[in-house]
């Protein structure tokens, strides 16, 4: 009896335990979910996130081109090369290069035998002005008295008008080389005609110096303003016009902008290059412009013509599409589709997809688009 009961409840035993793993067995197994479409989650101790930059949208001023080169020079209405007007040698102290000077300033002095000829024949032209005078007073006397004959009266009033005439030339050459004291040696002193920077030099100690030399000795010019020159090409000279504001870069300030503004298109084109010439002015206060700079111009919109302008590496291409990522906060990305509405060599303008405000991956989109494949095929990233 009592082996009779232990068999009966050891089988009882044996097919509960073989109806629980049985049911165990076909128990759905539970799978955890699916990243959803077009979403990427990097998890807090993920290596990735440090591959991951992120800036805010912000509307700026359209850029109607890429960046345009160009080079910085001298403003000419401020600038002045400067030649000897006579032929000598240097003595004395020169105007340092680098120097600002005043209008008036004495740049060098010559020793100069051209101007104590120009001296010598002022002297001599007011002689002979003096000795036709008094020959012409002294004709006239005669004349009016009926001694001496009408010719020899015309012919000292000749006489005066031609020594006259002399005494001015030589007066105003004089003049015109600075000279206004009536003194007479050899002594030139050239003077600065504006104020501003000498910028160049070309001129040393005890140089003899020629009037019809091809190289200025000094170049002054007012650096507090200077001119930026660039070549447009003709398809998009129509989107510039006098009045147009620029911002330019230089490589010395990379982080600097300079802001100037459209002054000059030229009225012809370049046969060869198909370019049009165009000057922009600037302020320069602090002289970081330097002539001769290069410089890279961008052609500044209207400032109320705002737009979402985006790196260009934070786009990518799929089927036809542009796409970019989409910072949603604590490691959640959303690829979004986007319409460009214009491409430029670094950036691009965005006119539909991406608002203010939002938060744009600017560096690392592919890495992102690489974990979404992944996360689509393996589940989400852990």
């Amino acid at each position: 009896m009592a082996i009779a009961f232990r068999t009966t409840v050891f089988a009882i035993c044996t097919l509960f335990c073989l109806n629980a793993c049985h049911s165990e067995s076909e128990a759905p197994k539970r799978t955890p979910p699916a990243t959803p479409k077009d979403q990427v989650y990097l998890s807090p101790d993920s290596p990735k996130r440090g591959f991951i930059k992120e800036a805010l949208v912000e509307p700026t001023r359209r850029t109607l081109l890429d960046p345009l080169s160009g080079a910085v020079a001298y403003d000419e209405s401020r600038s002045s090369r400067i030649f000897s007007p006579v032929a000598g040698r240097v003595t004395g102290e020169i105007a340092a290069l680098g120097t600002h000077v005043q209008a008036g300033a004495t740049l060098l002095v010559l020793d100069s035998p051209e101007l104590g000829q120009a001296q010598a024949d002022y002297a001599k032209a007011q002689a002979d002005l003096g000795l036709a005078e008094r020959a012409f007073r002294r004709s006239k006397e005669l004349f009016e008295g009926g001694v001496a004959p009408r010719k020899e009266f015309e012919q000292a009033q000749d006489d005066l008008a031609r020594a006259r005439s002399e005494a001015e030339r030589t007066q105003l050459k004089l003049a015109n080389l600075g000279v206004h004291d009536g003194r007479t040696d050899d002594r030139f002193v050239l003077k600065a005609p504006i104020s501003g920077v000498v910028t160049e030099r070309n001129v040393n100690p005890g140089m003899e110096v020629r009037s019809d030399r091809s190289d200025p000795l000094f170049v002054i010019s007012d650096l507090d303003r200077v001119w930026v020159l660039m070549d447009v090409f003709e398809k998009d000279i129509g989107l510039i016009h006098v009045g147009q504001q620029v911002a330019v870069h230089v490589q010395a300030f990379p982080d600097q902008r300079f802001v100037g503004t459209v002054d000059y298109l030229s009225q012809v084109v370049d046969d060869a290059s198909r370019t049009v010439k165009v000057r922009c002015v600037l302020a320069n206060p602090d002289h970081k412009l330097l002539p001769a700079m290069y410089a890279s111009v961008e052609v500044l919109s209207d400032p109320k013509d705002t737009a979402i302008v985006v790196p260009l590496d934070a786009l990518f291409t799929e089927g036809e599409s542009d796409w970019l990522f989409v910072a949603v906060g604590d490691g959640h990305y959303q690829k979004r589709p986007v319409k460009v509405g214009q491409r430029l060599k670094d950036r691009a303008v965005i006119s539909e997809g991406l608002s203010a405000g939002e938060r744009l991956v600017v560096d690392g989109a592919l890495l992102l688009r690489t974990e979404e494949d992944a996360e689509q095929d393996a589940g989400p990233a852990r």
